[in-house]
């Protein structure tokens, strides 16, 4: 686990298989995505390297319903009682009113891919084929800041589920799924686009990351991969070059 500071207040937290944010002022936590079901004692020790308990936790946001987003936060609500926020199509999907999610079978499809053996293995260790649900997941308003610690903007970015979230703090856009700079999956490293299998819709995933190209914001938190600095016009450019 690799913990960076890309602002004031604002973490991204690495590990081999995914990402997530964690948001610090003076009146508590943000935590923005939590990993897979395995990954629970790495997010609260990465809150705790950063002088920070469960109690400091006002919030968790969730960019996409996928387990390896949401894994940890059924135990994290055992433990404390927060609110769960991501756009009101995504609070669906959190809920498990429906599932947007890469099956088995697709796995096996594409069981050919570089580095998917050991993908498999990791993610079945950490807890993938579970199946886990947020409940209280609620849907809040796009493009004004929320009310809970760094004030983050959200707005819908589609196509990798209906409801993926992003959200933008300061000079800092948390991008989830809809745009990466790595995977265990993935042989480079820089702004790339997950392997199609991942996506609900590809085609309206490619279509709308027309949107962050606009932003103007210079970091990227990425759900896969290191951080990315410059311009996200660039990255989006880079990224659909590459497919």
């Amino acid at each position: 686990m690799q913990i960076d500071q890309t602002s004031d207040g604002s973490y991204l937290v690495s590990t081999e298989g995914v990402n997530w944010t964690i948001l610090a002022d003076d009146t508590g936590v943000t935590l923005v995505d939590a990993g897979y079901p395995g990954d629970f004692s790495a997010v609260l020790d990465s809150m705790k390297q950063l002088g920070h308990g469960l109690d400091s936790l006002r919030a968790v946001l969730v960019t996409h319903a996928h387990v390896d987003h949401i894994g940890s936060i059924p135990q994290l609500l055992s433990a404390v009682s927060v609110p769960v926020y991501t756009s009101t199509e995504e609070s669906r999907h959190a809920r498990r009113e429906y599932l947007q999610q890469a099956t088995p079978l697709d796995v096996a499809r594409n069981a050919l891919l570089p580095g998917m053996l050991h993908w498999s293995a990791h993610i079945v260790a950490k807890g993938a084929l579970r199946n886990v649900a947020v409940p209280t997941a609620t849907g809040v308003p796009l493009n004004v800041p929320l009310d809970v610690p760094g004030n983050p903007v959200p707005f819908v970015l589609p196509g990798h589920t209906s409801g993926h979230t992003c959200f933008v703090v300061g000079d800092v856009v948390i991008t989830g799924d809809a745009l990466c700079t790595g995977h265990m999956l993935s042989r480079t490293t820089g702004p790339q686009v997950l392997p199609a299998f991942f996506d609900h819709d590809r085609a309206q995933h490619l279509s709308t990351l027309s949107m962050l190209a606009t932003l103007d914001t210079t970091v990227m938190h990425p759900g896969h991969g290191p951080i990315y600095r410059g311009s996200l016009a660039e990255a989006v450019e880079k990224a659909l070059i590459e497919l």
